[in-house]
């Protein structure tokens, strides 16, 4: 989520070091659907690209869940969940989604990064939009991401351009077969800042079987 908000009171998780709660989580849904929503917008096209037709993204943070709307709305083949930490941000993002008239396709949950109830190898597609920096711990949850990504799925993590990513980068290597993740600075139509940085890691594909051996 963008910027570092902090309300009177917070929890903790094993990968989160903040959940957003109370009037912040109502501040920054405010936020994210009216000055945002281009930015959003904008996301969805460029992650729904790499989604593969009826695939399964999870989106992680996902905060009042724009992004899953905006993602369903442009690819309505998709399978979308997303998860936060913060109950209060949950039923923001639900309440979101429901007047999309989205909820037969988008499911939200609470769950923290580094705990995911989801089984092996669900998601083609991991995407977190400006949650990174609310990690306190990057490593494990780096770990858990990518265990819930099929072979061949990929993890995409958007962040403020000037978050540190030693931690991203060490975790990722461990976690996926040593492949450093891609940064980049990508620019958003006509503006001419660069707002913020792309990081993106590919889980590697099973080895294909041999053919009569």
């Amino acid at each position: 989520m963008l910027g570092r908000f902090h309300s009177r009171s917070h929890r903790r998780g094993p990968g989160h070091d903040m959940a957003i709660d109370g009037w912040v989580s109502q501040l920054y849904d405010r936020l994210a659907r009216w000055p945002l929503r281009w930015l959003y917008r904008h996301l969805a096209a460029e992650t729904g690209a790499a989604v593969p037709a009826g695939g399964t993204v999870l989106d992680a943070g996902t905060g009042p869940g724009l992004l899953l709307v905006e993602l369903a709305r442009q690819r309505p083949d998709l399978r979308l969940t997303g998860v936060d930490l913060s109950t209060d941000m949950v039923a923001i993002a639900e309440r979101n989604v429901q007047r999309a008239g989205l909820s037969d396709r988008v499911e939200v949950l609470p769950a923290d990064v580094a705990a995911l109830p989801f089984a092996d190898a669900t998601f083609d597609l991991v995407v977190s939009t400006f949650s990174m920096h609310h990690w306190g711990d990057v490593p494990p949850a780096v770990a858990e991401l990518a265990r819930v990504l099929r072979p061949g799925g990929a993890l995409w993590i958007y962040d403020l351009r000037t978050v540190p990513d030693d931690a991203l980068a060490a975790a990722a290597r461990e976690a996926f077969g040593g492949q450093p993740p891609r940064r980049a600075l990508p620019r958003v139509g006509r503006l001419p800042w660069r707002l913020y940085a792309r990081w993106t890691v590919t889980r590697p594909a099973t080895a294909a079987r041999e053919v009569g051996g």
